[in-house]
């Protein structure tokens, strides 16, 4: 069925709670496994129905943020959706106290009993007020964005319309263009400021009233963390440190030097990864989506049949316009079971990176469409993001297309990048432990701290007073940090295991692609850690895989230097 075709209707509480407590009363009535597991698979398949209205409200409104319909049915999910969440709860408290629980474990696995646990220490009723009001807080802040008109070179600009320019081989152009977007973020920075701390105090408050310290605890229980903690991110960080930063920092001064820069650099000389210009894509959206296609047709049969269905069913909204949301994301449709990619092209290499990123996502929800129940059909999300970063290092095999003559700068730009982008997602976690453990801290603190961990993180960088990212506020523009609390350091794991992959596609890329689907079948049938050792890789908690993937991309980018 075409996106287009999809029906919406709101999801009204009312109804869905009727529904539901006739499942849950008939589920904790069973006197039979059958009629347990028959009530289950109804609370699967109304609890997915409940999803896809969501999702489909969420995805037109982010298509367009000026729809006064959709705009409405978000402030109602917003509204309600906690409540949703406690008849949730309601279940699960009865599916992992059900005498039935081994024969459902047996037939379905156990991990989705582990994360119903892990999920249950997450909520009560009474943080419910303060799920709304975080809910709206989110809203608000997509909507501040979205609502940029930026004043550059005689045309109004929304943000994902700036990043051309913002990468431009021009000086001029560049730079003016990093300062005209940083005067928008700061023409908004007090709003940006009381949002967050809205939200801080919030968390916290929420945190608290179930029993915690501070928000650490509750955030990672709502990221689904079933297999590591605080202290095996601490870890993760010291290895980043001590591998991948110093790495990082001579791959900067060597751009420093190419590009004729001083070190360390300014935000916007720091974007400028060539003096001729980065590698951008050539041809139209159109070239680099047809491109898409017949990559997917080279990989396997499997990816050939699901790029099929996300163009024949319009699954893919990729060109930016005004009054559309900004970012991009991979969403699903659990009724139809279709995914959707979101995104907005800009003329740059993250075209390309959407087509194999978010692509990487859809496919694992493609190949795991048919899972039953729903939970098995994906892993938490740092295994998810292996998915999607994995994959944009399949796309190499067609970087010669997508980038005609500049192919051999993206392929050097895409491995140089990963690297360092570890650095700044390891700083945005450890900026937010900083920020929950310390809950008091006012907005200039909370800058104070950004400014700080750029030193340790991102030495390459100068604060050199320019507009916004000059003035230690640049956090201020991470999506992830007012939304997805903790979701962050997700990236950097999932980093860390692509590039394995990358290193074995550099020996035997049948191999790597053969392993790669071991992990993509295994859904969220096993723990990060668990599908990790299934795709035969090392760990990102071992220290080992950091620095092995250091030792390896040093020496491809000695080898291939431009």
């Amino acid at each position: 069925m075409k996106f287009s075709e999809m029906k919406y209707d709101r999801p009204v509480f009312d109804e869905f709670k009727e529904e539901a407590e006739k499942i849950i009363d008939g589920f904790s009535k069973a006197e039979s496994f059958e009629k347990a597991d028959d009530e289950f698979l109804r609370w699967d398949k109304l609890s997915g129905h409940i999803e896809t209205m969501m999702s489909l409200a969420y995805t037109r409104n982010s298509l367009d943020t000026a729809d006064e319909f959709y705009e409405n049915e978000v402030e109602y999910i917003n509204e309600t959706s906690p409540k949703f969440i406690e008849l949730e709860q309601s279940f699960k408290k009865k599916l992992v106290s059900s005498p039935f629980r081994r024969q459902l474990e047996e037939k379905y696995g156990s991990l989705l009993f582990l994360n119903a646990e892990i999920s249950l220490e997450s909520f009560s009723p009474e943080i419910i007020p303060e799920l709304q009001e975080t809910n709206k807080l989110e809203t608000e802040y997509q909507k501040l964005l979205a609502s940029a008109q930026i004043d550059f070179e005689g045309e109004k600009r929304n943000i994902p319309e700036m990043h051309p320019f913002k990468q431009s081989a021009d000086d001029a152009v560049r730079r003016a263009a990093w300062r005209a977007e940083g005067e928008f973020y700061n023409s908004c920075g007090i709003q940006l400021d009381e949002i967050y701390d809205k939200m801080v105090k919030l968390r916290t408050k929420m945190a608290r009233k179930l029993g915690y310290d501070n928000f650490v605890k509750l955030g990672y229980l709502q990221m689904d963390r079933n297999c590591y903690g605080p202290e095996d991110i601490a870890g993760f960080r010291n290895a980043v440190v001590k591998y991948i930063v110093p790495l990082a920092d001579r791959l900067f001064r060597e751009q420093a030097k190419r590009t004729g820069f001083d070190y360390p650099l300014s935000f916007a000389d720091s974007s400028l990864k060539f003096r001729d210009g980065n590698a951008d894509p050539v041809g139209t959206a159109d070239d680099i989506l047809r491109t898409g296609r017949e990559l997917y047709h080279e990989l396997s049969p499997e990816t050939a049949e699901f790029i099929d269905v996300m163009n024949s069913c319009e699954l893919m909204d990729v060109l930016s316009k005004k009054g559309k949301a900004g970012g991009g994301y991979c969403t699903s449709f659990p009724d139809y079971k279709l995914p959707f990619i979101f995104a907005n092209f800009n003329g740059t290499a993250d075209d390309v990176e959407v087509i194999t990123h978010e692509a990487g996502h859809a496919f694992a929800f493609y190949t795991a469409r048919d899972l039953v129940p729903s939970a098995n059909q994906s892993p938490t999300l740092e295994a998810c993001e292996i998915h999607s970063m994995t994959m944009e290092f399949f796309g190499w095999r067609k970087s010669d297309e997508f980038f005609g003559d500049g192919a051999k700068k993206f392929r050097y730009s895409h491995l140089s990048g990963a690297i360092m982008f570890i650095p700044y997602g390891t700083m945005v976690d450890h900026f937010q432990h900083i920020v929950y453990e310390n809950p008091e801290m006012t907005p200039a603190q909370r800058h104070e701290q950004w400014a700080k961990l750029m030193k340790i993180y991102m030495p390459w960088m100068k604060l050199d007073g320019s507009p916004f990212y000059g003035e230690g506020k640049g956090w201020q523009r991470q999506i992830h940090i007012y939304e997805n609390p903790f979701y962050y350091i997700d990236y950097c794991l999932a980093q860390t295991v692509a590039l394995e992959f990358w290193v074995l596609m550099q020996h035997d890329g049948e191999k790597a692609w053969e392993q790669y689907m071991k992990l993509v079948k295994k859904a969220g049938t096993q723990t990060y850690t668990g599908l990790v050792e299934t795709a035969g890789l090392k760990s990102p908690f071992d220290e080992e895989a950091l620095r092995e993937v250091a030792v390896t991309a040093v020496r491809w980018l000695d080898e291939n230097r431009i």
